[in-house]
């Protein structure tokens, strides 16, 4: 699996439309629990809302899917949201669109309207990235050669997620799993051997998702 998009961090968006409070907010979910769990704060937050509309993508492979209309009309809302994360192609993402009614009723192609407007919108605001396998790489250079060392990394691709300083200078990267080989050659060859670089954990990381 080369990788996959998800929203980086919560965002929300919220609309009037007719007289009724429409709260639209996603989040990153790793599993159903975490979706689960998302669902439950925003109720939590907003105990007297007439309803939690919600749908969410809770693997990287879409398979783990849920969707519920809350007492609105069938297929109003559930449905509409999760159409937009299948649109966007969004895996490992919750949406959740709470309503406060005003009084006006919107019929069933408004509903469908507000709420997969809604979604549509909370998701344009959000920082969405493409999540990659990865592998965590520690490399260490003696501080007369982190110069060098800064300079094939500004240039690698890889992102530097920390630099500890002891007797030596370690970087701590995350470079992509497919070319991890790639890296360690290039890496040894322009520090002509005078780094050295140990293996960290492997993980999906997200690098910023190209426009």
């Amino acid at each position: 699996m080369s990788g996959y998009l998800s929203v980086f961090a919560p965002c929300e968006y919220e609309a009037v439309i007719e007289r009724s409070r429409f709260i639209a907010r996603c989040t990153h979910c790793e599993g159903e629990e975490q979706a689960r769990a998302f669902l439950a704060g925003v109720r939590a937050e907003h105990p007297l809302a007439t309803h939690h509309c919600y749908a969410f993508v809770a693997d990287k492979l879409g398979n783990v899917l849920r969707f519920s209309d809350d007492g609105e009309p069938q297929g109003t809302a559930g449905i509409p949201i999760l159409d937009v994360l299948r649109n966007k192609k969004l895996q490992e993402t919750a949406v959740c669109v709470t309503r406060y009614f005003g009084g006006v009723k919107l019929g069933a192609g408004g509903l469908v309207r507000a709420y997969a407007g809604a979604a549509a919108e909370v998701l344009a605001r959000a920082q969405i990235c493409r999540y990659k396998p990865c592998r965590e790489l520690f490399c260490t250079v003696g501080y007369e050669h982190f110069d060098a060392l800064k300079k094939f990394l500004q240039g690698s691709g890889a992102t530097v997620k920390d630099v500890a300083y002891t007797d030596k200078v370690t970087a701590a990267v995350a470079v992509e799993e497919e070319g991890c080989a790639r890296f360690c050659a290039a890496l040894s060859d322009h520090m002509a051997g005078r780094v050295s670089v140990r293996e960290g954990e492997g993980y999906w990381f997200p690098f910023p998702a190209e426009e």
